[in-house]
């Protein structure tokens, strides 16, 4: 058997963290497997479609390196792959139910419906539209809503992840497969298509159990072999009380990606997020990922979303891309990040401020506050030098002095080099008899004004000799 997945999303609106683990896996099974997947967009809800939104799929996906081998864009042999053209093959489909006596039309008023469905409130009876089911129906034609007629049974199936499931009859109902509009309902629409691309494993949220044995029905009544079927427990919120919702503080994917999250750490991420292949490991590349990914250890229960997990992740493919591939390697990621100080700055020096700052970033937009001062003198703050911890117990007076003798000792630097500018700097300690948090503290704040900044030295050697040297002199001369 070929293994072929498929992800499919709805285009109405952003794209939720949920629904990109549920692209990931699809494609760590079809590729380890040697098989495919295929992207369909799920647009019948036409209510609820959003104009961008299938784009906005797209690129996630391809940011993301989950390339599909078929669907919008690539093509291949199964489409359309917009069910919102696929109208004609449902109805064909739908026909054979029709004709086996196992789908009718349904012209019932949904006022009447409604009523049906109070009176079992009040009974305090479960409402299942089986038992109110018209005596005669007109013949279908679009307009009228068709629905399937349910034989009520028990069904058994096994879920790779949830193990053998069991219904009973109670749960059977005549679910709707065709609305007023001649579109499909989902329940109906996606076991057409898995069929018809022949879709051998679906992977969707466990939301979805409850409905399993109207599907498995379904199934029966078109003489289908169901796939296999694997139910990804949910993301939960960070307190673990609920599902992941937006209000919860997760961002969509894309808001993350503006952030400057890299898509190596957000796939690590997400694919571990449920599951893990039984080691210590923590970071994955993709290729990791897909040789080592396996359905039987995804967790059944649910996982608590973590933001500083992520953003610890992202840390750590920052500095793996530069250790493997070189800072030259990070830096085009970087092209929106810069602040707006940078422009008119080339790449060189830009570069040049990178290789130092590269270590201290969890995400690429932290470059926009950590790096103001490379690119233009910062506000002199003598309140913000006076009162750091590691200087309170010197006078200003003894700080101007300090300082001073700092631009003495760095002027005579004639080779600018790093290696040179730590000597001076140890020098500087002995001479001064001051600690290094003293008298190292004193010179960062007076060249950067940040709360932290990368080896001193190497703050020094990308900053230049005139700028340092200026900057030190200013703030002695302000004091």
């Amino acid at each position: 058997m070929k293994v072929i997945t498929r992800f499919a999303p709805s285009p109405t609106g952003y794209i939720h963290i949920g629904n990109v683990r549920s692209a990931i896996y699809p494609y760590l099974v079809a590729r380890q497997a040697g098989g495919k997947m295929i992207l369909r967009i799920e647009d019948t809800d036409r209510a609820r479609y959003v104009e961008g939104a299938t784009e906005l799929i797209e690129d996630t996906l391809e940011w993301l390196g989950l390339n599909w081998d078929e669907g919008p864009i690539v093509g291949g042999p199964n489409g359309p792959y917009f069910q919102s053209e696929r109208k004609s093959i449902y109805h064909q489909w739908a026909q054979k139910l029709i004709d086996s006596g196992r789908a009718y039309a349904d012209p019932t008023p949904p006022e009447v419906i409604e009523r049906y469905r109070q009176e079992c409130n009040a009974k305090k009876i479960p409402f299942l539209y089986r038992n109110f089911r018209p005596d005669d129906s007109p013949e279908w034609h679009p307009g009228i809503p068709l629905r399937f007629k349910a034989e009520p049974k028990d069904y058994r199936w096994h879920d790779a992840v949830m193990g053998d499931m069991h219904s009973g009859p109670e749960v059977l109902d005549d679910i709707i497969l065709i609305k007023k509009d001649g579109f499909p309902t989902y329940n109906f629409a996606h076991i057409v298509d898995d069929a018809e691309m022949g879709v051998t494993h679906v992977m969707r949220g466990v939301e979805y159990l409850s409905s399993m044995p109207n599907y498995l029905a379904l199934y029966e009544a078109l003489n289908l072999q169901p796939p296999v079927f694997v139910s990804l427990p949910h993301i939960l919120a960070p307190q673990g009380n609920k599902k992941l919702g937006k209000r919860d503080g997760a961002k969509s994917v894309t808001e993350y990606r503006e952030d400057g999250v890299l898509a190596e750490a957000m796939l690590n991420y997400l694919a571990c997020l449920g599951w893990n292949d039984g080691t210590e490991q923590e970071i994955y590349a993709k290729d990791e990922l897909i040789q080592n990914f396996s359905l039987d250890r995804i967790q059944v229960s649910g996982a608590r979303y973590d933001e500083a997990k992520l953003l610890w992740l992202n840390g750590q493919w920052i500095r793996k891309i530069v250790a493997e591939q070189g800072v030259e390697a990070l830096y085009p990621r970087t092209q929106n990040f810069w602040p707006e100080s940078s422009e008119g700055y080339d790449d060189e020096y830009k570069l040049r401020v990178l290789s130092i700052i590269y270590d201290r970033l969890k995400t690429l937009s932290d470059l926009r506050e950590m790096t103001d001062y490379f690119f233009r003198d910062p506000r002199i703050d003598l309140d913000f030098l006076i009162n750091n911890k590691f200087l309170k117990k010197f006078s200003e007076s003894e700080i101007e002095a300090l300082l001073k003798q700092v631009s003495v000792k760095l002027a005579k630097i004639e080779d600018w080099s790093s290696d040179n500018l730590q000597d001076a700097l140890n020098e500087l300690l002995l001479e001064t008899g001051k600690k290094p948090a003293e008298l190292f503290s004193l010179i960062r704040i007076a060249i950067s004004f940040a709360p932290f900044s990368p080896a001193l030295n190497l703050t020094l050697h990308v900053l230049g000799r005139e700028t340092s040297l200026a900057r030190i002199n200013a703030v002695a001369q302000a004091i």
